[in-house]
Formats: C-alpha cells, sequence, structure tokens
C-alpha cells in the first residue's frame, strides 16, 4: 500500500511537472541518456531510478505533440558538461564527482548542471532559429547542428 501511495505521487509529480514546463515554454531541449547503463553504478542507480527520466521523457513527447511544441535531444556524447559555456572551451576529462569547475581559458566558475543546461540551450535554440521546427517532434539537435 505504502510502495502504490509514493508511485502515485511520483506520477502526480512528473504529470504536472511537464506540463507545466510544455505549456510555458515553445520548445524542450533534453539530452540522451543511456539509462540502463547508468544504472549499472550501484551508487546511483536508486537515484536514478526515483527521478523516472525515461517516464518523463515519454510524457514530454506526448505533450510536446499535443500543445505544438518542440521537443529537441542533444546527443550523450556531445560535452555539455566539459564545455565552458561563456568561452566554448572544452576539458578534456570531468570526473563524475566534480560538480563545479573553472575553466582554464576565461576563469569562469562552472557548476556542471547548470552549464550543461546552458550548453543544451544553445544548440537548441541554434538548431530551432535555423528554421529546423518539427512540430512536435523529436529531433536529434547535435547531428541537425553539424549538417547546418
Amino acid at each position: 500500500m505504502l510502495h502504490a501511495k509514493i508511485a502515485d505521487c511520483r506520477k502526480d509529480f512528473l504529470h504536472k511537472l511537464t506540463t507545466q514546463l510544455v505549456r510555458e515554454n515553445q520548445a524542450i531541449y533534453t539530452e540522451t541518456l543511456a539509462v540502463k547503463n547508468m544504472m549499472a553504478n550501484r551508487k546511483l542507480a536508486i537515484a536514478i531510478a526515483d527521478c523516472g527520466w525515461g517516464e518523463a521523457l515519454r510524457q514530454f513527447q506526448y505533450k510536446c505533440k499535443w500543445h505544438d511544441r518542440e521537443l529537441g535531444a542533444i546527443d550523450r556524447w556531445f560535452p555539455s558538461s566539459k564545455r565552458c559555456n561563456p568561452c566554448g572551451h572544452i576539458l578534456d576529462k570531468l570526473p563524475l564527482d566534480v560538480r563545479e569547475w573553472t575553466c582554464p581559458s576565461c576563469n569562469n566558475l562552472n557548476l556542471r548542471d547548470k552549464n550543461a543546461a546552458l550548453n543544451i540551450l544553445a544548440v537548441g535554440q541554434t538548431v530551432f532559429a535555423c528554421g529546423s521546427g518539427t512540430g512536435g517532434e523529436t529531433i536529434d539537435l547535435l547531428s541537425l547542428a553539424i549538417q547546418g
């Protein structure tokens, strides 16, 4: 009974969050993640499972179609965390436990998740600004950016 209640709370939260984000934005950009591979890391598996990334993506897909919003997916190999958003410098390595880093090129302090989000947003906006919108279909942003 308790587990069902927790599952219902998570579903309700995801539905409300995805609905709000789709209604408030013309485009949503995500990163393609290998969730199965990430679940192999026992330290992260429970936290990843609790997030419901797969379900959130499924909801974004159908809600973006309903509301005629753009949904773009950037390849997981794009260095969104390792690329300094202000100057474009890309680090060779950035271990997962490093949550913030200073760019050796411009000395900007980058918060890992915020920096990655800004980079994904920049790629998405660049692709859609060039007229590659799809009317609710999910597209691979990185391949479009390389082609364009």
